[in-house]
Parts: structure tokens; sequence; C-alpha cells
């Protein structure tokens, strides 16, 4: 069975080794020590704050499981290394039109970890950005949503890091 590489900007694997060091150096100590306090007031079995120390502990040590596996499996993309041709690539920020509305937004395509609707970010996986991947400046998508099929327009491609 073939690894699958997870692709990823510059900015999302910076923001999650960022939040390994965190998890490792921070709030790993804190639950440690929380538990340590827990433990000298006694009775374990009824005792809220040790149960809680220990929940929040697994929900951190499975956090920091997660991240590295990510990361193992990361591939990192530099849009900004990329030679702009116009074709909208992993990473790239689009604008589009939305032809019966003429309304404009813009989108960079991000990976799954990174995508965030509200900060204009969305996932290489979602039906926006697979109608968009390999098309270019000018072209018209047609893209299907729950809410129907929408048809756009790519304004714009850009490379911004």
């Amino acid at each position: 069975m073939a690894i699958t590489k997870v692709p990823m900007t510059v900015r999302g694997e910076q923001l999650l080794r960022t939040e390994l060091v965190e998890l490792k150096s921070v709030t790993r100590p804190r639950i440690i020590q929380d538990i340590a306090t827990a433990r000298e007031h006694g009775d374990l079995k009824e005792n809220a704050e040790y149960h809680a120390a220990r929940e929040q502990q697994s929900f951190c040590e499975g956090r920091i499981q997660e991240v590295e596996a990510k990361l193992s499996l990361v591939q990192v993309i530099d849009v900004s290394q990329i030679p702009h041709t116009g074709k909208v690539i992993f990473g790239a920020t689009v604008t589009i039109i939305n032809l019966e509305t003429d309304e404009e937004k813009t989108y960079c395509i991000v990976g799954q970890d990174e995508a965030n609707i509200k900060a204009g970010k969305i996932s290489i996986g979602s039906p926006i950005a697979r109608a968009l991947i390999a098309k270019n400046e000018g072209d018209e998508v047609r893209v299907t949503t729950p809410g129907g099929v929408i048809n756009y327009e790519i304004a714009e491609v850009r490379h911004i890091v």
C-alpha cells in the first residue's frame, strides 16, 4: 500500500509545527503539574480535578500523535517558488465571479487541515477547489454544490504566500 502524502502550504506546516512545540513544551508539562497537584488532594476515585486533568492529558497526547503523523506525511508546496502561468494550482489564491449574480469571491486553495472558509481558505478536496484546479484565468467553471450548479469565471490567479 502506497503512503499518501498530504499537501500543505508553507504556512500550514509552520502552524502545525508551532502547535506541536506548544503541546510538548507548554501544555503537556502544565497537565502533568495539574495531575500531581490533584494527587496531593488525596482519594483519586472521587477527585474531579484529577479525572479532568487525566482527560486533558489523554486529549493532549492524542493530538500530539495526530500532529506528528500529519507532519510525517506532509508534502510542503511553496506556491511562491512555482512560476506563475495563470493556471489554478494548490496554494494559489483565486478570485472568481459568479456569472449569475456578479458576486466576486477570493479563495486560497489549501490542505484539508488549513481550510477555514471564514478566512477565505478552502480545502483542495472541496467542490469549488476541485472545479478550479488546472483551469486558467478567464476560464468558466461549473461547480456542483448542494444548492445546485453555479457557473463562475476565474478572474484572477495569484501566487501569494
